[in-house]
This record gives C-alpha cells, structure tokens and sequence, in this order.
C-alpha cells in the first residue's frame, strides 16, 4: 500500500514538473505529457462517442486546447483531471451538435455473446449484491454489451459511469472533471448502474 501511494505521489510530482516546464516554454516537456495521456484520452472519448475516427479527431482537438491553455493551468488541480475535463467537455459539445451517433446496438453485442457468457451474465444481473460492470467487462464479449448498453443512458449517466467504472477515476476527480459537488456525482454513479442493470436485463430477458 505504502508503494502504490509513493508511486502516485511521484507520478503526480512527475506531471507537476513538467507542467511547469511547459509553462516555461518546454516543448519536450510539453510533447512528454502528450505522449503520456494520449491513449487514456483516445480511450475515454471513444467510450462516449463510440465511434473511432470522432474520438480520434477529438483527441486532437483536445491536445490542440491544452497546448493553447498550458499557460494559464493554475495548478489547483491535477494535470489529468483537469485534460480530463477538457476532453469530456469537448466531446459532451461535439455529441450536442450532432444528434444522431452511430453506437453498436445491443442486439448486434448479442450476437457475438455465446450461450455460457448470457448464463453467466444473467446470474449475475439477477444477485441483489453490489453491481459492478467491470467485473463483467472482463471478457471480449460481455465486454462489447456493457459498451452497448451504457451507451444507452443518458447523458450525465453515461459520463459518470466511464469515468468511475471504465477509467477508474475517483469520485473526486470526476467532481473536478464535471465541476459538480460529490455528492452529485456518487448519486449519479448509484442511479447509472441501476439503470444499466435494468437495460442489461431487459436485453437478456
């Protein structure tokens, strides 16, 4: 426990300096925090527009604001959450202004799902106990249903559930991320896994 905290710390420490450095006109610095989250904000994205070629040029997008707003960082926050929060206000807008978003439906999920992974699935929706949907993430094929069926919440749901379950990012973090308060955001988290138990059996039924 001790080394996963130091290890934090130093990873938190290492963004601090090279935040810094960028706001000192470092550019490989700069290119070394791009490098470093790229990925993880790829990933995110497309879990919200679900579509690759959007989240890849939103990726872009994003990057291009944090090279114009380095600057003015105050360092209140961590360096990722607040790139975080630009990358799901970027994408929050993006799917604003385009209504129709082409998602995987979950009848198409279905199909790839064999008959063991739907048992197991719909033992599992049907335990009263803690609802986590990583835990059923864990394979290709549940994997792509999950995907599919949080795609079918709402908004604010939806945000809420890829960054606490699918990121693991905690509930501080995404109330930085959201600028909402905490208890906001653990409301929301509660309300989106019993939604998508819902959905999930509702598909299975």
């Amino acid at each position: 426990m001790a080394q996963a905290n130091k290890k934090k710390q130093n990873h938190k420490i290492d963004d601090l300096s090279l935040v810094i450095n960028c706001q000192n006109g470092d550019l490989e610095a700069l290119n070394t925090l791009l490098l470093k989250y790229q990925d993880r904000i790829y990933s995110v994205i497309y879990r919200i527009c679900l579509n690759p070629d959007d989240a890849a040029e939103l990726t872009q997008d994003t990057f291009v604001k944090v090279i114009e707003k380095i600057g003015d960082f105050k360092l209140r926050s961590t360096f990722y959450t607040w790139l975080y929060r630009i990358a799901v206000n970027l994408t929050l807008n993006f799917i604003k202004r385009r209504a129709s978003i082409g998602f995987k439906s979950i009848d198409e999920a279905l199909k790839i799902c064999d008959n063991d992974s739907v048992k197991t699935l719909k033992s599992y929706l049907n335990d009263q106990g803690d609802f986590d949907p990583v835990k059923i993430a864990s394979q290709h094929e549940t994997r792509e249903l999950i995907y599919a069926a949080i795609s079918k919440l709402e908004e604010q749901h939806k945000i809420v559930i890829l960054l606490r379950e699918i990121e693991a990012l905690s509930y501080s973090d995404i109330s930085e991320i959201l600028n909402v308060e905490i208890g906001t955001v653990k409301s929301r988290v509660f309300r989106a896994r019993a939604n998508l138990r819902e959905i999930l059996k509702e598909a299975l039924a």
